[in-house]
């Protein structure tokens, strides 16, 4: 079944470790690709995601543009994140983990979301939408994120864990009638 991602209410969220004693949190405003989530089947269900990197917010603008420039994400000449979910594990009925391709810079790697079903509503406008929350860990470094700056107490400016928070609400299509 298809799927649209409602924009309005979903993000995509990360924190960082700065300074190594709070946490630098962000998100990327602009996304967009396909869901065919399987009610029926969730292990069948098929994800295919593109973030636009110069979309990011960290509520810093000087930040954000170090975030794009070559030190980080070298948005001019890799402007998209992509994720193309390979399975789908099914732990219980509201719970499960995504396994999938995450694509930085030309570097691909696996990732694992845990992922929590919240079900389905139908809004007052008749559309039927259905809810997701996604979480995970990555190391920057994987994917050629090494920049950083030693810190004279110690440590460093920049955590190499970065963990992800997806809000997710996807709106059904309605199927073409067949002849």
């Amino acid at each position: 079944m298809s799927w649209q991602i409602d924009f309005s209410h979903s993000h995509i969220y990360f924190t960082v470790r700065h300074m190594m004693i709070s946490k630098v949190r962000g998100g990327f405003e602009k996304f967009g690709g396909s869901v065919n989530f399987d009610e029926e089947n969730p292990a069948n269900t098929t994800i295919n995601v593109e973030v636009d990197l110069s979309s990011i917010n960290t509520r810093e603008e000087q930040r954000d543009g170090h975030l794009k420039s070559p030190d980080f994400f070298d948005v001019a000449n890799y402007p998209t994140m992509k994720f193309i979910g390979t399975r789908v594990e099914q732990i219980d009925d509201n719970n499960g983990r995504l396994y999938g391709q995450l694509t930085i810079k030309d570097i691909t790697k696996e990732i694992v979301l845990d992922v929590d079903y919240a079900g389905i509503a139908k809004s007052p406008w008749g559309t039927e939408s259905a809810g997701f929350s996604a979480s995970g860990s990555l190391n920057r470094k994987d994917w050629g994120l090494t920049w950083n700056q030693t810190l004279e107490t110690g440590g460093v400016l920049v955590g190499d864990k970065i963990n992800i928070e997806i809000e997710l609400e996807l709106v059904k299509q309605a199927q073409p009638e067949t002849a």
